[in-house]
């Protein structure tokens, strides 16, 4: 690979690495929350609600902004919306306007989630890529509740590790700033189509049912990527009673397995196939779930359901320039990315109401069900869009 493009390639992962300690450290913060605003588990789920709007903007403008704007400029523009968000968050006395700051939050991380996906995707020469991407996003994930877990261990408070979590965001900002400035070439490659073109290939898009079906997917598997990563901390802290600092680090350890099994990705779809790999990662997705619902000492178990997860969402994002037309490629991606932000917002928060209405441990009751709709998922789409089978 050229060694101009790394410089885009290190900007996109540490991108990776600041969306996903912003969004994994809030497992760990909602207990705190709740106490400060004297929130239910169903009250306080209106904070990822709150994002909905946010993806939907962003699933629609991620391709036209690239457009008009080029990707390094869109791409600033949403990491100064994020550290608006995470600032108003560090700093709102009062809990509406957290809530509509996550309006902020959600457009932020859909226009870098889009954005980035795209400019990686693009070249299909580097399978790696993609999973080493998404591996960074877990690095960030898993860094966002160890930080959390041991800043409020030192006596710190949840609005304090949302400073420092904003202060990680300025640094991507600083760097995309140069990007712009600089007039980064390869991150102004993406603006290649007239806007019109741009509108044009999002409707065609938005009307092709490979696209729909793998971005229902990948809404489901975000929604359970994100349900684990925000109630697991409660579940097994508050729910079973598991020690506090243990229940954080073992978030950090879901994370961790989410992150080695995205690191493998490239490597094994080598080996196994991009569809056999979707295969096998759901089935053992499945068994780690069900392991954790049946065993409620089983916090082990969590970084085995990282790791069935961490393939899931590269490997079907990497499977799209193969089933979709290429001038289609960018709008397929920023809506499937921006779809499945959604799935964040409302699987969360939907077992948010139901541990309000029975218990936590509804919380891994009910994602075995979505593992069994996402296999399914997958299935159609092996079916309707066969791949080279050596990929």
């Amino acid at each position: 690979m050229p060694r101009q493009r790394w410089i885009g390639v290190a900007l996109s992962f540490y991108a990776f690495i600041a969306i996903g300690m912003a969004e994994g450290g809030l497992g760990i913060l909602i207990p705190s929350i709740q106490t400060t605003y004297h929130l239910t588990p169903a009250t306080v789920t209106l904070l990822f609600l709150s994002q909905l709007s946010g993806y939907i903007v962003a699933a629609i403008a991620s391709s036209l902004l690239s457009s008009r704007l080029g990707l390094a400029r869109m791409l600033l523009l949403a990491a100064a919306l994020l550290t608006s968000a995470l600032m108003i968050y560090a700093f709102s006395p009062i809990w509406s306007v957290m809530v509509a700051a996550g309006i902020l939050l959600g457009l932020g991380i859909g226009l870098i989630d889009a954005g980035i996906n795209t400019y990686i995707a693009s070249d299909q020469r580097h399978a790696d890529l993609t999973g080493i991407l998404h591996a960074f996003y877990g690095i960030g994930a898993l860094l966002g509740p160890a930080l959390a877990t041991t800043l409020l261990a030192i006596d710190l408070n949840w609005r304090q590790v949302y400073q420092v979590f904003a202060a990680v965001v300025v640094v991507l900002m600083g760097g995309l700033g140069w990007a712009v400035v600089c007039r980064y070439a390869p991150m102004r490659r993406q603006a290649t189509h007239s806007a019109a073109s741009a509108s044009l290939n999002l409707r065609v898009a938005l009307r092709t049912p490979i696209v729909i079906m793998a971005a229902l997917l990948l809404m489901i598997y975000v929604g359970m990527e994100s349900a684990v990563g925000n109630w697991a901390y409660s579940v097994q802290a508050v729910g079973r009673g598991t020690p506090e600092m243990l229940a954080g680090y073992s978030v950090s350890a879901y994370w961790f397995g989410l992150t080695l099994g995205r690191l493998v990705m490239g490597r094994l779809v080598r080996r196994l196939g991009a569809d056999r790999l979707l295969d096998w990662s759901l089935g053992l997705l499945a068994i780690g779930l069900l392991m954790w619902w049946q065993l409620p000492n089983a916090w082990l178990v969590l970084p085995v359901i990282g790791f069935a997860l961490g393939p899931i969402f590269p490997t079907t994002i990497w499977l799209m320039p193969q089933r979709v037309a290429t001038a289609l490629v960018p709008a397929a991606i920023g809506f499937m990315t921006s779809v499945a932000s959604l799935g964040a917002a409302t699987i969360p928060t939907s077992m948010g109401w139901f541990a309000t209405r029975t218990s936590l441990e509804i919380v891994p009751a009910l994602l075995l069900p979505l593992a069994g709709l996402l296999i399914g998922l997958h299935r159609c789409l092996v079916r309707w869009a066969p791949t080279n089978p050596g990929l």
